[in-house]
């Protein structure tokens, strides 16, 4: 039975009857979830919202220019009250239209409005049109206030839509005619379906709420992701090292070692065949070593920057060396490895070590100082608040970076998928990339303290020098080849910050690239696609707002630039190599045992 069918002749009894059984599950349901909720571990409170502080100020210096001009007070109040009554006199309008269509004063496009109950229909649209005239007020206010620091202002415009955003309507049961019908079509039973997913979520994470965003059921790592055949060939307490099988009956003498990010894990690069960046390096006839992370417990708390550097990076650099039989290779580094591997550059420098031939760095952050989306969160009262989550496990939770990254995004990856899984009772979708996004990783309490504090809120890597090893490392250390890959769109690193970065290098040679698209999209970005083009300038002594202004624009991947650039770092052909050698055999197929631990095991 549809909803116009019930509109229309009205809901028969055995429809009720099915109506109330379900309603009956759903208060069963409820049960469920306080016992779940009852059992949550909580987290700080800091990490929900910034120091009251802000707040006050904001409203201080608000007032305070209230007081000095009154009439602008009586003139925004006014507007409001006009804007409130053309709101309320336009459903009138609609209601007395029964049922025809009539002309929004808001058609722009936004995909939460989408059912046309909120144009058709007196009680939604008003309730449309009253939310978007209250998030137009705010922002003004928000404006308006100015006696506050440029870092401040930022951070009260993100939580003032953040505000926004989760107060929209379509957030709620009663104010969501999607919801709405769908639980009388299906006679309730969504709204079963829908409180079965929030149980299932907040069970599988502690009671703390993380959005399932992909069909878990639907994947298996080393089935049909991260499937690119290849061996573990060494392992120790922070990484594993996999060396994938050669696709070429030659590969070029110096071996790739790819550092992946170990916030995620490192099957990014390796979906699916059509897009898997692992598998087209090893179809270029390249010998490919990729680290896969450990996922941190609370044994894992006093390792730091330097366990990173020393177990992984140096490590995995020597082992290469070792079963290769050369003395050099050619290293990458994406996202935190990138900067981590800079810092590595660094350290060799002060060494003496010149084990990388040529560095390859995929949207990494070395001069933190533009932090961009993230300064909301990298102020004093989150860290500390970050810091004091640590606590005595003595691990940073992998939902807590989760959850600030989904929410520089919120209708897209928190509130959208919420509606679908909760209200309208979802499965969601089979979708690899959502299904990587939600396989996070724990973080060394140590070192994210580290990180936070010594890198992302102290700059000391470009200002003045990062500690470690008992060197004190800076930009202008890492001097050897390098090229950096950014992404126009990214959020996470935005490509002009990293471009400051990579102007403070040392290194003669530096080649500059930003990819079309985001963070992830920018750089699993197959030439097969010919989907998001690249941008190329080598005057790297522009600012970035001029570099890009006068890059040349170029069709297709970055992924042949960056081939043809890296083989001429990279030797002679040699006969294949099969993974390992008689000092490091073979331990396991790839994608190896790490990558398959879960945050919450």
């Amino acid at each position: 039975m549809t909803t116009s069918d019930i509109l229309n002749h009205g809901a028969s009894p055995e429809h009720i009857e099915r109506l109330k059984e379900n309603m009956e599950r759903v208060d069963q349901l409820s049960q469920k979830l306080v016992q779940v909720m009852a059992n949550k571990k909580g987290h700080n409170p800091g990490l929900d919202g910034p120091n009251q502080e802000l707040f006050a100020r904001a409203a201080t210096s608000y007032w305070s220019e209230i007081l000095q001009n009154p009439a602008k007070l009586m003139e925004k109040q006014v507007e409001f009250w006009g804007k409130s009554v053309l709101n309320f006199a336009e459903a009138q309008q609609v209601l007395a239209a029964q049922g025809e269509d009539v002309e929004s004063k808001e058609k722009s496009g936004d995909r939460r409005f989408a059912n046309p109950m909120w144009d058709s229909n007196p009680y939604f649209h008003f309730v449309k049109q009253q939310y978007l005239t209250n998030a137009e007020v705010i922002r003004s206010a928000v404006e308006q206030v100015t006696d506050l620091d440029p870092i401040d202002r930022h951070r009260l415009s993100y939580f003032s839509d953040q505000i926004i955003n989760m107060m929209a309507p379509n957030n709620f049961l009663p104010t969501n005619p999607d919801a709405l019908e769908k639980a009388l079509e299906t006679e309730g039973q969504s709204l079963v379906d829908g409180l079965q997913n929030l149980v299932n979520d907040l069970e599988a994470n502690n009671g703390e709420l993380v959005v399932r965003l992909a069909d878990e059921s639907a994947f298996e790592i080393g089935r049909n992701i991260a499937t690119s055949p290849g061996e573990v060939v060494f392992r120790n307490r922070m990484m594993e090292m996999i060396q994938y099988h050669p696709t070429t009956e030659t590969v070029h003498e110096t071996p790739i070692v790819l550092f992946p990010p170990w916030i995620n894990k490192f099957y990014i690069l390796d979906l699916k065949a059509q897009n898997s960046l692992i598998k087209w390096v090893t179809e270029q006839g390249y010998t490919l070593f990729v680290v896969s992370w450990i996922n941190a417990n609370s044994d894992y708390a006093d390792v730091g920057m330097e366990d990173y550097i020393e177990e992984g990076f140096l490590t995995a650099i020597n082992k290469a060396k070792e079963i290769c039989k050369v003395k050099q290779v050619n290293a990458i580094g994406y996202c935190i490895a990138g900067t981590t591997l800079s810092l590595t550059l660094a350290l060799m420098k002060k060494r003496g070590d010149k084990s990388v031939k040529s560095a390859t760095l995929f949207t990494a952050l070395t001069d933190f100082s533009d932090q961009g989306d993230f300064t909301p969160f990298l102020q004093n009262d989150f860290v500390d608040a970050i810091v004091e989550e640590i606590g005595e496990d003595g691990i940073l939770p992998s939902y807590i970076m989760a959850r600030t990254f989904s929410y520089l995004r919120a209708n897209d990856l928190v509130y959208g998928p919420a509606i679908r899984s909760y209200m309208l009772g979802e499965t969601p979708p089979a979708f690899d990339l959502l299904y990587w996004n939600g396989d996070g990783a724990n973080l060394p309490g140590k070192m994210a303290r580290e990180y936070l504090r010594g890198l992302c809120q102290a700059n000391q890597f470009a200002e003045g020098g990062f500690e470690l090893f008992g060197e004190t490392l800076k930009l202008k250390d890492v001097d050897i080849p390098l090229m950096a890959i950014t992404c126009e769109t990214d959020h996470i690193a935005p490509w002009d910050n990293c471009y400051k970065g990579v102007q403070q290098m040392g290194s003669r040679s530096k080649t500059f690239i930003v990819s079309e698209s985001g963070h992830i999209a920018g750089i699993v970005n197959p030439p097969s696609r010919n989907k998001y083009g690249h941008y190329t300038n080598d005057d790297l002594k522009l600012s970035a707002e001029d570099w890009k202004k006068t890059a040349t624009f170029n069709e297709g991947s970055w992924w042949p630039r960056w081939e043809s650039w890296l083989k001429k770092r990279s030797g002679k052909q040699v006969p294949a190599r099969e993974p390992g050698d008689s000092n490091n055999p073979v331990l396991e197929a790839a994608p190896g045992s790490y990558v398959r631990i879960r945050s919450t095991d």
